[in-house]
């Protein structure tokens, strides 16, 4: 696992973290506002996970050596 802060796996522990952040202190102090930022909640991750499965199921594609390289374009 590559947790390096540039990569997808520190983007994720990072949001996770804010996202535990949030909620706590929303869910202590206003129960009303969480039942309102729940659902933004579930939509961030929707989103993510989508994003997750894009990545892994279509990843960019590898990069050749230079002298294999098309040098027409």
């Amino acid at each position: 696992m590559n947790t390096r802060p540039g990569s997808y796996t520190g983007y994720s522990v990072g949001c996770a973290v804010v996202w535990a952040v949030i909620l706590g202190v929303v869910a202590a102090r206003d129960k009303e506002k969480f039942r309102t930022i729940l659902p933004v909640f579930g939509g961030w991750w929707m989103g993510w996970t989508s994003a997750t499965i894009a990545r892994y199921g279509y990843p960019p594609p590898k990069s050749r050596p230079p002298w294999a390289r098309d040098r027409r374009s």
